[in-house]
């Protein structure tokens, strides 16, 4: 586990974006696992300004998002999809079918997502951000460390965290479709992001506590390859 210490979000989404990149100059059709919510905005903006002074192509890289909320068409402006083509998508040369979001409509079992990723090859990097409860993904306190792509259950506090992108906490859904934690863990690498002092006590779980389904985040101890980059904040719990 390699951990990168930055001052700030800003500084986060600019060494991000340098590991990113470097994947794609090595395979330029490498496939990425992607983060939706504030955090990894300020990587996908240094990733676009890369592609606009010509630095790198995306047009043979895949994607696979981590999530997408329950019930939420594409085109609503809340919905993972519409982040990911309004932060990253519209404003690279990446083809739009080579992006995958679960989708939050279909009733087919959301398992073959996982056949989906694995028929592409395998995960190459899987970009996370990290929920103040220790969630990855939407994989929240509880989940299976065994776990495939599924219909979860989101908890109060997740909900309470996220009504700041709704007009009403009554609009955010209760539900949505995310990567299991055992799809997380069979990325190659694995990239996370933690800004903010209000992700300290995750982050204390994730490198020093006890491997536990109550804090999902620590199943990461596990992963042969992951980097983490953190601000001063969020690792002031640190031993």
């Amino acid at each position: 586990m390699k951990i990168i210490k930055v001052k700030n979000n800003q500084e986060a989404g600019i060494q991000a974006a340098q590991i990113i990149l470097e994947k794609i100059h090595a395979n330029p059709g490498c496939i990425l696992g992607l983060a939706t919510g504030s955090t990894p905005i300020t990587t996908y903006q240094n990733l676009i300004k890369a592609y606009e002074h010509k630095q790198v192509s995306f047009k043979d890289v895949i994607t696979f998002n981590l999530d997408e909320y329950k019930g939420l068409n594409p085109t609503n402006p809340q919905s993972y999809r519409f982040f990911m083509n309004n932060e990253l998508f519209d404003h690279i040369d990446i083809k739009i079918e080579n992006t995958h979001v679960p989708s939050g409509l279909h009733t087919q079992n959301p398992a073959l997502y996982d056949q989906k990723i694995h028929k592409a090859g395998g995960i190459d990097l899987q970009l996370l951000g990290l929920g103040v409860n220790g969630h990855i993904g939407f994989n929240e306190p509880g989940t299976a460390f065994d776990s495939l792509t599924h219909v979860v259950d989101l908890d109060p506090s997740t909900i309470a965290v996220n009504a700041r992108f709704f007009d009403s906490i009554d609009l955010v859904p209760t539900q949505a479709i995310s990567m299991g934690l055992k799809t997380i863990m069979n990325a190659k690498q694995i990239l996370l992001i933690a800004t903010g002092a209000n992700k300290a006590e995750a982050i204390a779980h994730l490198i020093n506590g006890e491997i536990t389904p109550n804090w999902p985040c620590s199943i990461l101890q596990q992963h042969p390859n992951v980097v983490i980059i953190i601000d001063e904040a969020a690792g002031s719990l640190l031993k």
